[in-house]
């Protein structure tokens, strides 16, 4: 009976003494970049691009707010704007009552048509 030792010893050498090819990858080394650069594209194209339309859209409506216009604030205010300097606006939200918001505070112009995307 041979010993546990001898037959791994053996096993290992015949493994060494054969040099097996090294499988090659379809594609070479750019078939393994493939799926994470589809998978970049598809998170562009899903999350980045959709939040940087909708951020222009906001901005475009930050700088048309003028006074009169009827708005809601992020934080849920509703009230009409009486008047509007570089980075504030001040809203009227009851009679007599103004405050003043941060215009990028400003989350809905209400009575700006909505575009039809």
């Amino acid at each position: 009976m041979k010993n546990i030792g001898e037959i791994f010893i053996t096993n290992a050498l015949a493994q060494e003494s054969s040099p097996a090819q090294k499988p090659q990858s379809p594609g070479g080394p750019f078939g393994m970049f493939l799926p994470m650069i589809l998978v970049f594209v598809i998170f562009y194209f899903l999350m980045i691009r959709p939040q940087a339309k909708q951020r222009k859209k906001h901005q475009s409506m930050i700088q048309g707010l003028k006074k009169g216009d009827e708005v809601v604030t992020s934080a849920g205010i509703h009230g009409r704007v009486t008047a509007v300097a570089d980075n504030i606006a001040t809203v009227e939200i009851a009679e007599n009552v103004r405050i003043k918001v941060d215009k990028f505070q400003v989350s809905q112009v209400k009575n700006q048509p909505s575009p039809t995307a």
